[in-house]
């Protein structure tokens, strides 16, 4: 594991619009969400900021492209802070839309190489930092860890773990306690899901929050459990589907 340090750099409803919410989860954590239609459904998509010292940590961009400034705008007037660095956890469009935008900004942007790699290859924005393997940044002593469990929802997802708060950020790898499927499949590592999963709860065994990508937030490893068993049920009917192909 690698550190980079960067010197300079209950839920309480805080207020909301038609299009971005913001959720108070721990003194220095909060949710933002923002909106799209998915199959004639609106789905909600949760991001992070956490804030430090020195200014803001952001986990993932709005989904909704007309929330890119009415994030920093709200961010400034609630904290009086900028966004020192946004990270995102996989390629999707729900996580990297904004990175562009926040880079024009003079906000750093970072993923994993394979994240960047993906987004190359399927003409989205790219983060303009990389890192490879699980790293850690020390951000005005705030420790952010990020985490790549195996591949699940894509082959690029990872988590977002802070330790202090023993606060995990799923993004798309994990799935609301409200999902009823694993949703969407474009990208996904069926077989591999349900181990990776495994290794994220072993990794860490004591999380008291998971932030979903989408949908309801709740306390505890709920998330995770859930999101194991619909992987594993998952996982077995395609098997079943599989064998009765051949027959």
């Amino acid at each position: 594991m690698r550190t980079l340090l960067f010197s300079l750099i209950c839920f309480v409803s805080l207020g909301t619009n038609a299009q971005l919410d913001f959720k108070k989860i721990s003194d220095s954590s909060y949710v933002f969400t923002t909106y799209q239609v998915y199959k004639d459904v609106k789905i909600s998509s949760h991001g992070l900021l956490k804030i430090t010292g020195g200014g803001v940590v952001m986990i993932d961009t709005p989904w909704d492209t007309t929330q890119f400034q009415p994030l920093l705008d709200s961010i400034d007037r609630k904290f009086h802070k900028k966004v020192l660095m946004v990270i995102s956890t996989h390629w999707h469009e729900d996580r990297t839309v904004g990175l562009d935008y926040y880079k024009s900004k003079g906000i750093r942007t970072y993923s994993t190489y394979a994240t960047k790699n993906l987004c190359r290859e399927n003409n989205f924005p790219e983060a303009e930092y990389t890192f490879e393997g699980d790293t850690t940044f020390n951000i005005f002593n705030t420790i952010v860890e990020t985490y790549y469990p195996g591949a699940g929802h894509s082959s690029d997802n990872i988590v977002v773990y802070f330790p202090k708060d023993r606060l995990l950020v799923g993004g798309c790898f994990v799935k609301s306690v409200e999902a009823e499927d694993l949703g969407n499949l474009s990208d996904a590592n069926i077989g591999m899901w349900p181990i990776a999963i495994k290794n994220l709860m072993k990794k860490y065994p004591k999380v008291k929050m998971v932030i979903p990508g989408h949908q309801k937030i709740a306390p505890g490893k709920k998330a995770l459990k859930h999101t194991l068993k619909l992987a594993k049920k998952h996982y077995k009917g395609r098997k079943q589907d599989k064998k009765k192909a051949k027959h």
